[in-house]
């Protein structure tokens, strides 16, 4: 299973700024300070950390963190190779080393462990202690330490220790507002400005709706998704529900709902 991706300097990916966020990194990087990036899922916080890597010309490490993934999976581990055993760098040890940004997905999602190790990294010290070998890794410069996590995940077992969350300039994302979600629709799937819109309005009613009722809502990237259909000429109608509603929902009553609202909102 691979662990991490490595995306080095290439053209910048496409980003539709909400409001001062692009700022906020910026100014977070010059003055070497880690951050903290919370919202939804399919909101663009992936996408946004990639399109600063990029604007500026930093190297990117991510990692997708889950419930297995530990402290040495992010540091390293001997391996054994030829008969001996060698030190094998994990993905934040490399980006400690390059001077990348490191962009850690979904941190909560990791085991504890793993943010004890993030300290030393998140304050003046910008460090790495490595206790398998014993070196005490000084962060490169241009190297930069960001996170991830949905709040509404949160709960007593999975959130950030105050520790470790007061360590981090704090970014918080939410879904755009209308016309740029319009236009982020239009960009990423190649769709006609009424199609766009017409997911926009969708989403915007079943947000509504369904905000208080299903652990996620409709995001940004599942728009994407059924306007993609849609473009490779699937009905509307087709496109909404296998993008949008059943991906939203198991429930079968539910998914009457959600089907119910989006044949009322796209006339289908």
């Amino acid at each position: 299973m691979e662990l991490a991706s490595a995306r080095q300097v290439a053209a910048v990916p496409f980003y539709m700024a909400q409001a001062a966020e692009c700022g906020l990194f910026e100014h977070a990087f010059r003055e070497r300070l880690p951050l903290l990036i919370k919202g939804p899922t399919g909101c663009g916080k992936t996408r946004f950390v990639e399109h600063m890597a990029a604007r500026l010309g930093r190297p990117l490490i991510t990692v997708s963190c889950h419930d297995d993934l530990s402290a040495a999976d992010l540091v390293g581990r001997h391996l054994i190779g030829d008969g001996d055993t060698v030190w094998c760098d994990g993905p934040l040890t490399r980006a400690v080393r390059q001077g990348a940004i490191c962009y850690l997905d979904e941190v909560v999602e990791a085991r504890k462990d793993t943010t004890v190790v993030l300290h030393p990294l998140a304050d003046d010290r910008r460090v790495l202690p490595i206790e398998r070998t014993g070196e005490m890794l000084q962060a490169a410069p241009g190297f930069m330490l960001v996170i991830s996590y949905n709040p509404g995940y949160q709960n007593l077992l999975k959130s950030l220790k105050p520790s470790t969350r007061q360590r981090f300039v704090a970014l918080n994302f939410g879904y755009p507002v209308a016309e740029v979600e319009q236009r982020i629709v239009e960009a990423e799937a190649e769709a006609p400005p009424q199609l766009a819109a017409t997911l926009v309005r969708l989403a915007q009613a079943l947000r509504r709706l369904t905000d208080h009722d299903l652990e996620e809502t409709v995001s940004t990237r599942l728009l994407v998704v059924a306007a993609r259909l849609v473009r490779s000429g699937l009905p509307l109608a087709t496109a909404c529900q296998a993008a949008i509603v059943d991906a939203l929902t198991d429930d079968a009553e539910t998914a009457a709902a959600l089907a119910e609202l989006t044949g009322a909102v796209i006339g289908g």
